[in-house]
């Protein structure tokens, strides 16, 4: 995760960016925060193993926001943060953000398994299955990040740890073997992914029959989740088109810095509360139910087949 920019601003300028900043992210996060509490409201969801893998997606945007938030006010206020508490935030961050790919493709898996084998589909998506998948998502995500801290630990002296930085990790993990690790870890990731989201639409398409509108939603909320991959992708050439817009514009290169990695942080996120919390019925309803405190009644998992989307 970059924060905005490694260069001070004006003090208008400052409050300027860190307020859109703190809005938009304000914004987005009580949203997901609505869809979290509608969640853990209603047995309905907490038993739909489909629910668990979204809400899942949705805590993981929460924390990237709410880190991208403290790592950019923090840079404004304090413009270099203690080493060893950078170290913990922007692993959190990062793992988050990686988590993101594998819940998507972990969703399409179960879309595929409803619409292309309905009568084992209950017996294949449990709920205890989802939390097995969201250990592992957990698990892989921080495989992959940990080597570069083991690594830091053995090349670094002691007062590193204790001394203070601009909160980045291409500055505190600075190092081209790390750089070449996370560049494969991340085509890997996104391969498998892919893959994955690619098989699934596919099958879904010539499996199920064209007149289920069960399947034509299936397919739409996979493409969804294809379109979610590719603002997944955006952070991973954010540099490259830093780098790119700033030698066009010179003498914007800290607005340009601060534009995309708002439109890549924070837009992206706005997302996920579409695909289910406008799009599916049985959350939109329980939802208005929340927002507008007409009904805090639980509905029984039983009529969850009659319902669902």
């Amino acid at each position: 995760m970059n924060v905005t920019t490694t260069n001070r601003d004006s003090l208008a300028i400052a409050i300027t960016k860190n307020a859109i900043t703190v809005i938009l992210s304000l914004t987005v996060i009580f949203i997901n925060g609505t869809l979290v509490h509608t969640f853990r409201k209603h047995q309905i969801f907490t038993m739909n193993p489909r629910y668990i893998l979204y809400i899942h997606l949705v805590i993981n945007d929460i924390i990237m926001l709410a880190l991208y938030v403290i790592l950019q006010v923090l840079s404004y206020i304090l413009f270099t943060l203690n080493v060893s508490l950078c170290i913990v935030l922007l692993m959190i961050a990062i793992a988050s953000n990686l988590n993101n790919p594998l819940t998507l493709a972990a969703m399409a898996v179960e879309c595929y398994l409803a619409i292309c084998f309905p009568l084992h589909h209950p017996q294949i998506c449990t709920v205890k299955k989802a939390y097995i998948v969201i250990a592992l998502i957990w698990a892989l995500s921080s495989l992959t990040i940990i080597p570069d801290l083991f690594v830091i630990l053995a090349i670094k002296p002691t007062e590193f740890f204790n001394s203070r930085m601009f909160c980045m990790w291409a500055a505190i993990f600075a190092n081209p073997h790390l750089d070449m690790k996370r560049d494969v870890s991340n085509i890997l990731f996104l391969v498998l992914v892919w893959f994955i989201l690619f098989y699934a639409y596919f099958r879904i398409i010539f499996t199920a029959k064209a007149a289920s509108a069960n399947a034509k939603k299936a397919r739409n909320t996979v493409l969804l989740h294809g379109f979610q991959l590719m603002l997944c992708m955006l952070s991973y050439v954010s540099n490259l088109m830093i780098e790119g817009l700033s030698s066009l514009f010179p003498e914007h290169g800290k607005l340009i810095r601060y534009i995309i990695s708002v439109l890549i942080q924070i837009l992206p996120r706005l997302i996920s509360p579409v695909i289910y919390g406008l799009r599916d019925k049985m959350f939109r309803e329980h939802m208005k139910k929340y927002l507008f405190c007409t009904s805090n009644t639980n509905i029984h998992p039983e009529i969850n087949q009659k319902r669902q989307s």
